[in-house]
């Protein structure tokens, strides 16, 4: 006993241990790095982005910022581009080298970065990336560059990834749109003492990464090029160059009117000086390990919103799951009171056949044709064929259908292969989920989601070809060679075919978001060249290892003839209203992950445990909502020309695919129509977010 219960507790005490361990180390495999003094520290330009369109750019790709010289700041030349991994890539990250200085605990009140003279066509470049609310995205020791909010009550403090790169008011004199460029940068950096031996040699680590915007107009600079007052500016930096009056006058000669026309090429440019300030300051109250918190902002609030998706979900479920019970219920029972012959919990009626068309009763002829609730001695008892007074059991429903539930479905060379590539979703979604519950994937892993979602679904091909040769042998499929192709190529060509044309579009604009053509030729060897053999592999395991699934019933040679059916139980509404029931138990929780993709990209989703309970429901649904469709469409005796119970349920895991794409078609349309009715909005709660930002924009020289 005494054994045991020490067993018990070092058990105990051990398992205690290793989660301090995992709780004590950084998962996402980005080492602390220290700093010491006056350590010149690296900075990255990444891309700048929008909230109101889904085009991205490079930053040194824009025709109006200073670009790279080439020279070496804290060992990198200027303008090298860094090694991305796949999901960096696919986001549209172009990370690269910059000509900023920066140097560990040295401040600088200003440093002078370069003049660019913009052409016409530059100018209007940038005006309309100002105009349409483009963000830049600036990296150092991993943290994106960030503007600093507060709450309303000041209590607490947030970051939004990014910086403006200018902003737009209206002229009190003609009331036209101005736009400016903030073209003076204040950087600064929170920092305290790193832990163990480095901290102990002096060594100092970042905590956060803080930009505030100015624009700065050209004059009153001293000989170096910064402003003589950094911080009292009269006037901004406008993005404008007056009209050629003399060459719109020859193009549109008699003409009262003058269009202002800027995109001539005459030789007029606008230069734009660039220049930036350094601070840093000790800040003990942010951990290392927890220096990216300050990037999920409102969690107080959301969360109460992510509890009442939680408990919206738990509701359908509950009440579909008391569905279910009584259909269970309801057969168990009936069954039972059957095989007893209970006249109190389920008697036999006997009635006098009758000739009916479209009766649902089924006509009994020999023996050996006797309905399944055929008594004992019936067979002696039984009349002859054309006798009037025949008596029969009542038997109607979905016990008509024992020989054609399990009939093949009309279209099992297409549906075996959505099975395959539905198991082969459903595993890299569990295995995300589960990587980023443990913390594996975070917004510090940059890119980490989408390069590990693609090698889990490339892995996941073995199943896809398991699964989907397995089912394609239980319904007497012969050329598994043939579905394995099917499978390989159907739902994974689908998805690159839709990502090449739409690389097309984006590569005319010039965005960053445009695969290269290496990237693509990457892609397609990983489908061709990988996923490929593994699906074959998987497919020759389960079609020749592997004995097919028994079917329970015999199955009719001839089938039955379909009775007319209601109109909830024909096939595209009975797949309509079926998927109404999953989406929505998760379109609240859809909703967040949808906006920090595209409404709220300086906002990072962060809540997996929600998602993953949300998501757990979610199956719990699927499995009793295709339970209720099965059970409605055998009651009505409609198989759909051969498609029964057994089938059903294939047939729906096989359309949820489908279902589910056309559920987020649906989401996206009017998630980015949202977007645009939600711009002023969102416009209202920048600027006052802003008030907050400019209040706490003193902190940095202190």
């Amino acid at each position: 006993m005494h054994m045991e219960t020490r067993m018990g507790l070092r058990g105990l005490l051990t398992i205690v241990a290793i989660i301090n361990c995992v709780n004590a180390f950084y998962i996402p495999g980005w080492s602390i790095r220290s700093y010491t003094d006056e350590q010149p520290i690296p900075l990255h330009v990444n891309k700048v982005y929008s909230d109101n369109t889904q085009i991205q750019y490079a930053y040194y790709d824009l025709p109006f910022v200073c670009p790279p010289t080439g020279k070496k700041h804290a060992g990198l030349a200027s303008g090298k581009s860094i090694s991305l991994n796949l999901g960096e890539v696919l986001r549209g990250d172009r990370i690269t080298t910059s000509d900023y200085d920066l140097f560990m605990g040295q401040d600088q009140e200003c440093q002078y970065l370069c003049s660019h003279r913009a052409d016409r066509k530059a100018v209007k470049k940038a005006q309309q990336l100002v105009g349409d609310g483009y963000v830049a995205e600036w990296i150092v020791d991993n943290l994106p560059g960030a503007t600093s909010f507060v709450t309303v009550d000041r209590s607490q403090k947030y970051y939004a990834a990014g910086f403006k790169m200018g902003y737009k008011d209206f002229s009190p004199v003609t009331g036209k749109p101005r736009f400016f460029i903030n073209n003076h940068l204040t950087l600064v950096f929170r920092w305290r003492t790193a832990p163990g031996k480095a901290g102990d040699h002096g060594g100092k680590v970042i905590v956060g990464f803080e930009v505030y915007t100015k624009s700065i107009g050209a004059g009153d600079r001293n000989e170096t090029g910064c402003p003589r007052d950094v911080r009292n500016v009269n006037q901004g930096m406008e993005l404008y160059i007056a009209p050629n009056n003399t060459h719109l006058a020859s193009k549109y000669p008699g003409s009262s009117y003058l269009p202002e026309e800027d995109d001539i090429d005459d030789g007029a440019t606008l230069t734009i000086p660039y220049s930036y300030s350094v601070y840093f300051r000790e800040d003990t109250r942010v951990e290392w390990s927890n220096r990216w918190d300050l990037y999920f902002n409102n969690q107080e609030e959301s969360s109460k919103i992510h509890w009442m998706a939680i408990i919206n979900s738990v509701v359908i479920a509950g009440f579909l799951t008391t569905v279910v019970v009584m259909i269970w219920n309801r057969t168990v029972h009936g069954e039972k009171a059957a095989k007893d012959g209970s006249p109190e919990n389920g008697k036999i009626k006997l009635r006098r056949k009758q000739s009916r068309v479209g009766s649902k009763s089924p006509k009994l002829g020999e023996k050996g044709r006797l309905g399944l609730l055929e008594q004992e001695g019936d067979a002696e008892k039984e009349p002859d064929d054309s006798s009037d007074e025949e008596y029969i059991e009542d038997i109607t429903g979905w016990k008509l259908l024992h020989g054609d539930v399990f009939r093949a479905p009309l279209y099992a060379g297409l549906l075996a292969p959505l099975v395959g590539s539905g198991s082969q979703l459903v595993f890299m979604a569990v295995g995300l989920l589960v990587l980023s519950c443990l913390g594996i994937l975070n917004p510090s892993f940059r890119g980490g989601f989408v390069s590990v979602g693609m090698g889990l679904f490339v892995f996941a091909g073995l199943f896809s070809g398991y699964f989907s040769a397995r089912f394609y042998k239980t319904f007497g499929g012969v050329n598994w060679r043939k579905n394995t192709l099917m499978t390989a190529l159907l739902f994974p060509g689908c998805v690159f075919s839709t990502m090449f044309v739409l690389n097309l579009f984006v590569w005319a604009q010039a965005s960053s978001t445009a695969l290269p053509f290496g990237t693509l030729v990457g892609l397609a060897a990983l489908w061709l060249l990988i996923q490929l053999p593994l699906v074959y592999v998987g497919s020759f395991y389960g079609f020749y290892r592997k004995q097919a699934w028994e079917h329970p019933t015999k199955t009719n040679s001839m089938p039955r003839q379909i009775p007319s059916q209601s109109w909830y139980t024909k096939r595209v509404y009975s797949v309509l209203l079926a998927g109404l029931v999953p989406f929505a138990v998760i379109f609240i929780e859809l909703l967040f992950v949808f906006r920090s993709l595209w409404q709220d990209k300086s906002g990072y989703y962060y809540v997996f445990g929600f998602l993953s309970v949300v998501s757990l429901v979610l199956i719990v649904t699927i499995i009793e909502v295709t339970i209720i469709a099965t059970y409605l469409q055998l009651c009505a005796e409609g198989n759909q020309s051969g498609l029964g119970s057994g089938t059903e349920v294939y047939k729906m895991y096989g359309l949820k695919v489908a279902q589910q794409l056309f559920s987020g078609i649906l989401y996206f349309r009017f998630g980015l129509a949202g977007r645009r009715s939600e711009g002023g909005m969102q416009s209202s709660s920048t600027a006052e977010g802003q008030s907050g930002h400019e209040d706490d924009a003193w902190t940095y020289s202190m």
